[in-house]
């Protein structure tokens, strides 16, 4: 008898990457590491140069992290490397001696691996040099996200109508800031426009033929410089796609290894949106596709699906860029769900406040969709749930400048991580919970002092101090930004709820995430809420909802004409559209009398 795989449930979120597990047996299984593949310990005792007792919460096997890199946290020396650790005594013997180390001293393990295979690593205990076991892993990443948020995705060109190569750059004339006198726009997130000779009318017919020529010569010089991702963005391919096929083939003779056709991703009338969604995959597809390369290599055999920003999961091939920017949230939406219908609650808000950012959304018995959305200022023409962002998370950074004391939108991440975390981290939301004693150390997932936390709070008051004459105490420094944070994340509900005609007070506050559970009344109280629901696993809520996510596909189509003057070719189109995502559904290895196939129409 072929004994049943792992199921392995993980989202990788900016500063924490939570796993769910079930063994073979069905017996769950939990770990939560930091998503820059490290786990932390603190020193216990220094028995010799090489031969520590650590402290730590891996609940790890003997072996899963013998070979892994270890060094002081914060120092980028390259540190020792594990020979040994024994688990059940805490005894780590190391290959070569530590600097600088003695007990209380905070280490940071570190694996050359993905962090989900890290994670799983731990819940199957599988040791670095071993191939781990037959399993089935499903995941979610804000690699994407990360990656647009800072601007390192790769290279890319844009192939566009002639004429149109300004296009991204005019975008819709909307100023950033209304009010800004100095409006600076962000570059774009391409590195060159090529304009294509080539027009289509409105009807599809060709008005000016395909100079593909030209296309070649073009992809020859920048492949030549490096630039091997590209975008492909031609008036009215929508209505035939032809001219964009054709570029495609051309740039991926000459050498592009990523190329982002509009119509294909996008098949709606509206250039702009095109564009800038197949920008956006052009941007994001290598960086997305060498990440899941990774995970996949290192699973061998196992199946991996990847949870989408609509609350789905497919494979990794059928899996775009584009709809990967809310594939973390995604999963906490429906866990968030799943949660409220455990406590006979249909109408809840999901509240997921993680280390970089919270995400709420509003959940009405079934998921409120959005076709269009916008991330890190970027448009992307793509279904996904309905979420709203803030950058207030446990690790968002606290400061003063001249309009005040502020909350975000920056993150210290999982590294340095938070003042507490002892990497010289700035002071943090998570910073002023342990300074209020709303965080207990001893329960935390990694070690934290609270000294750096003083120091760093302490720095903060004497910069109050220094622009408005006024000194404040540390407590009520930390509270006043606990406030400040509060405040904000209950504006994100309202965006959600009240400015679109919902009462929040007819909902129930799912508070999940690291730091959900700390902040929940707050928030609830500020709306006028009278039920918080903190779900068992809340720190880990998005891996379970991607453990019972559907496996998902969406069909779509534009009808660019009345409703009443399409009749009866709506249903027509809608078993079109039921019968092509059947199939790809099906070829998962799923029954067909198993899928259930929904519809919508919405009004662009």
């Amino acid at each position: 008898m072929t004994e049943r795989p792992w199921q392995i449930w993980i989202d990788t979120g900016g500063t924490f990457t939570d796993c769910l597990a079930l063994d073979p047996a069905g017996m769950p299984r939990r770990a939560k590491v930091l998503s820059s593949s490290a786990l932390r310990a603190t020193v216990a005792a220094v028995d010799a140069p090489d031969r520590l007792r650590i402290r730590e919460d891996w609940g790890a096997a003997p072996g899963v992290v013998d070979g892994l890199q270890v060094r002081r946290v914060g120092s980028d020396a390259e540190g020792a490397r594990v020979a040994e650790y024994d688990p059940a005594k805490g005894a780590l013997r190391l290959d070569r001696p530590l600097a600088e180390v003695a007990a209380g001293t905070a280490l940071e393990v570190r694996s050359a691996e993905e962090a989900p295979i890290l994670a799983a690593r731990l819940v199957t205990g599988t040791r670095a040099d071993h191939p781990l076991p037959p399993l089935a892993m499903r995941l979610a990443t804000t690699r994407g996200t990360n990656a647009l948020l800072e601007r390192r995705g790769a290279r890319t060109a844009l192939f566009i109508t002639r004429g149109f190569g300004d296009l991204p750059r005019i975008g819709t004339q909307q100023r950033p800031d209304l009010f800004a006198l100095d409006v600076r726009r962000p570059d774009p997130l391409y590195d060159v426009a090529v304009e294509v000779g080539e027009r289509r009318a409105a009807d599809g017919s060709v008005l000016a033929p395909l100079d593909l020529a030209g296309v070649r010569a073009h992809a020859a010089r920048l492949a030549g410089q490096g630039v091997l991702s590209a975008a492909v963005a031609l008036m009215h391919a929508f209505r035939d796609p032809a001219h964009e096929r054709a570029v495609g083939d051309a740039l991926r003779e000459a050498g592009f290894e990523h190329v982002a056709a509009s119509a294909e991703l996008a098949g709606s009338i509206g250039l702009l949106a095109r564009t800038e969604t197949a920008i956006v995959d052009a941007y994001l597809g290598p960086v997305i596709g060498g990440y899941l390369d990774g995970v996949r290599g290192a699973l061998g055999g196992g199946r991996l699906h990847v949870m989408t920003s609509a609350g789905g999961l497919v494979r990794p091939e059928d899996f775009r860029a584009k709809d990967s920017l809310l594939s973390g949230p995604a999963g906490g939406v429906v866990g968030a769900a799943l949660a409220g219908r455990r406590s006979g609650r249909t109408r809840v808000i999901a509240f997921d406040m993680g280390g970089t950012s919270t995400d709420v959304a509003r959940v009405d018995g079934d998921f409120e969709y959005v076709w269009e959305h916008e991330v890190a200022g970027a448009r992307i023409v793509a279904p996904a749930l309905a979420i709203e962002s803030v950058a207030a998370g446990g690790g968002s950074v606290c400061e003063v400048d001249a309009q005040g004391l502020r909350v975000g939108p920056e993150s210290a991440g999982a590294a340095p991580g938070p003042a507490c975390y002892g990497a010289g981290g700035p002071l943090t939301v998570t910073d002023c919970n342990l300074l209020l004693g709303r965080l207990d150390p001893s329960r935390f997932a990694i070690p934290v002092d609270a000294e750096p936390a003083r120091a760093a709070a302490d720095a903060l008051a004497a910069r109050v101090e220094a622009h408005t004459g006024e000194r404040i105490g540390r407590e009520a420094l930390a509270a006043g930004l606990l406030e400040i944070a509060d405040e904000r994340m209950a504006d994100a509900i309202r965006g959600i709820s009240l400015r679109r005609g919902y009462d929040p007070a007819e909902y129930a506050l799912v508070a999940f995430g690291g730091a959900g559970a700390q902040h929940g009344c707050g928030v609830a109280a500020r709306l006028g809420m009278r039920t918080v629901i903190v779900p068992a696993d809340a720190g880990l809520l998005s891996a379970l909802g991607i453990g019972h996510a559907a496996l998902e596909r969406v069909a779509e189509r534009q009808v660019l004409r009345a409703l009443d003057d399409v009749g009866d070719g709506l249903e027509a189109l809608f078993a079109t559209l039921a019968g092509e995502a059947t199939a790809a559904v099906a070829r998962e290895g799923i029954a067909t009398e198993q899928i259930h196939v929904r519809r919508r129409i919405a009004n662009l």
